[in-house]
């Protein structure tokens, strides 16, 4: 993973270039959690990879790194209740939002890499970057923030609700998980809005 992207816009004159990325738009429960990284030009994190390729331990010890090497960061968040209202995509870029904004608290960004195929909503210049992840340090980073981040939380309701398996799916749509909804119903950081597919598809009316 090389700084191509980054150094290209260096070369333009940009200087304080932040990777932009989410995780949790695509489980049935929890917030939707997003990170925002400046790194040091140049500086690649060891073991820097895109969040999912990487294994829980590897995420958890690159969480310390980028965070101490980082010349800025910051994690936002929207809540189930923000996802329910403003639908998955906008709370995502509402997470995204308030990442950047921790950010400018320390250090004003002057472009933005954000991670996906969208790009609305900012106030400082920048583009998207389809599989970002994978190909832009800087992104890479905000990834494994937004990643490890929501897993903490995660496992922190698996403490409220141990029969839903929190800890071990982090909410996504597993057979267990599904397994354990059929049995206990949806507690309350479950989205509704996501099962109505799925209420349709078995000729439900609610879960």
């Amino acid at each position: 993973m090389t700084f191509e992207i980054e150094e290209r816009l260096a070369l333009e004159g940009f200087s304080h270039i932040c990777g932009v990325d989410e995780a949790g738009r695509g489980p049935l429960c929890g917030p939707v959690y997003a990170g925002a990284v400046i790194l040091p030009r140049g500086l690649v994190p060891e073991g820097l990879n895109d969040s999912k390729k990487l294994s829980e331990k590897k995420r958890e010890a690159l969480f310390d790194r980028i965070t101490e090497s980082a010349l800025a960061f910051g994690i936002g968040s929207a809540s189930v209740e923000e996802i329910e209202e403003l639908n998955i995509l906008n709370a995502a870029l509402l997470a995204m939002r308030r990442a950047v904004e921790q950010v400018k608290a320390a250090i004003q960004p002057d472009y933005l890499l954000v991670d996906g195929n969208i790009f609305r909503g900012f106030d400082i210049p920048g583009r998207f970057v389809v599989g970002g992840d994978a190909i832009s340090p800087s992104i890479a980073a905000a990834s494994v923030l937004a990643k490890v981040s929501r897993d903490r939380v995660m496992r922190e309701y698996d403490e409220i609700y141990p029969e839903y398996g929190f800890a071990k799916h982090k909410g996504y749509g597993t057979k267990a998980h599904y397994a354990a909804i059929e049995k206990q119903g949806l507690c309350p950081i479950h989205r509704p809005s996501f099962f109505k597919k799925y209420n349709e598809r078995h000729g439900k009316d609610g879960l």
